[in-house]
C-alpha cells in the first residue's frame, strides 16, 4: 500500500517586515538582515501538535520505504494493520489537542498580546504599528479550527494487466491508436525502470540497516562491562521480526542469513551468555559474520531480487480511502 499522511496545524508565526519594527525598508539590506518568522505565541502552546506530527512521521517512516522519489511511503502489507492502528491513536490525540487549543485560544491570544506589548514598548515610536500587525496576524476565533487537520490516504499498488486498443474504423483512428500505444509503452518502460530502482533502494536499505545494527551491537558489547545485556538480544530479535514484515521484495538471501543467526545465537538469554565459557566469542563472531554478509549484499545490485519480484504479477494504482 502507498501511504500519505498530512498533518496541518496553525504554526503561530508571522514574518515581520522592516517597517513593522520601525525600520526604513529602503535602508535595510536583504543581504545582511533577515527578519524571518517570529512566534506569535510561546513555543509550548503548540508543542503537543509538533510532538504528534513528529511521532506520526516517525511511525510511518519506520514501517515503510520512500516510493518513487518520495511521492508517498510504500507500506508492506504485514506492517499495514499496526501502522493504521498507531495512526488512529495519534489522530485521536491530535483531535483532543485541537479541542483543548481551540477552547483556550481566546485566553492564549490575550496573554500573547500582553507579552508582545511589553516587547514593543522597547521600540522607538513603532510600538503601536507592531502591535497592530501582530494582532491582525492572529486568525479569528471562529476560523482557527480550520487550521488543524490529520489526514491519511492509502492507495493500493498494481500495474495494468495489458494494453487494450479499440477497433479502429479509419486510418486516422489507427494512427491515433498506434500513437497511444507508443506513449503507453514508453510510459510503461519508464515506470518499470522507476519501480526497479525503488525495489533496489528498498532492498539495499534493509541490508545496510542490518550491517549498521550488527556494528552497533558489537560496539555495545565490546565497550561495555559484564558481557551482553538482555535488552541487546531483544533488540536483535525485534529487528529480525521487523525485517520479515518489511521484506516485501523477498530478499531471501538476507532473510535466510538472519534466520540462521536467530536460530544459532538467539536461543539463549543474556545470563547464559555471561556464564557459559566461549559463548560470548560465538556471539561476537556471529555478529561479525552477519555484518560482513550484509555489507557484501548491500554492495550487490539486487538484480536477483528484482527479477523474482517481477514474477509476482502486475500492479496498478487504485484509491482505497
Amino acid at each position: 500500500m502507498l501511504c500519505n499522511t498530512s498533518i496541518r496545524y496553525w504554526r503561530g508565526c508571522k514574518r515581520l517586515k522592516p517597517e513593522d519594527l520601525g525600520l526604513d525598508p529602503d535602508h535595510v539590506s536583504d543581504r545582511l538582515i533577515q527578519l524571518g518568522h517570529k512566534r506569535l505565541v510561546p513555543r509550548e502552546a503548540l508543542q503537543p501538535f509538533a510532538l504528534i506530527e513528529s511521532r506520526a512521521h516517525s511511525m510511518v517512516e519506520t514501517a515503510s520505504f520512500p516510493f518513487l522519489g518520495g511521492i508517498a511511503r510504500f507500506v508492506p502489507n504485514p506492517r499495514l494493520l499496526a501502522l493504521s492502528d498507531g495512526l488512529d491513536r495519534l489522530r485521536e490525540e491530535f483531535r483532543q489537542a485541537t479541542l483543548d487549543f481551540v477552547a483556550g485560544y481566546g485566553d492564549l491570544r490575550a496573554r500573547a498580546l500582553v507579552e508582545w506589548r511589553e516587547v514593543a514598548d522597547h521600540l522607538n515610536g513603532s510600538a503601536e504599528h507592531l502591535l497592530a500587525t501582530i494582532e491582525q496576524s492572529f486568525p479569528p476565533a471562529g476560523e482557527i479550527t480550520r487550521r488543524f487537520g490529520f489526514d491519511t490516504r492509502l492507495f493500493q499498488v498494481a500495474a495494468p494487466e495489458n494494453l487494450r486498443i479499440d477497433v479502429a474504423e479509419s486510418i486516422e483512428q489507427l494512427e491515433i491508436a498506434d500513437e497511444r500505444r507508443r506513449i503507453a509503452e514508453d510510459a510503461g518502460r519508464r515506470l518499470q525502470s522507476d519501480l526497479d530502482g525503488f525495489i533496489r533502494e528498498s532492498v539495499t536499505t534493509l541490508r545496510q540497516e542490518t550491517a549498521k545494527l550488527a556494528s552497533e551491537v558489537l560496539a555495545t558489547i565490546n565497550g561495555g562491562e559484564g558481557g551482553v545485556h538482555q535488552r541487546t538480544l531483544n533488540r536483535l530479535t525485534g529487528f529480525i521480526d521487523q525485517f520479515r514484515s518489511l521484506n516485501f521484495a523477498g530478499d531471501s538471501q538476507l532473510e535466510s542469513t538472519l534466520d540462521r543467526f536467530r536460530r544459532d545465537l538467539l536461543g539463549r538469554n543474556a545470563e547464559d551468555y555471561r556464564n557459559t565459557p566461549g559463548a560470548m566469542d560465538s556471539l561476537t563472531n556471529g555478529l561479525s559474520r552477519l555484518r560482513e554478509s550484509a555489507v557484501q549484499l548491500a554492495q550487490n545490485d539486487a538484480r536477483d531480487v528484482i527479477s523474482r519480484f517481477g514474477q509476482f504479477g502486475g500492479r496498478k494504482l487504485a484509491i482505497v480511502s
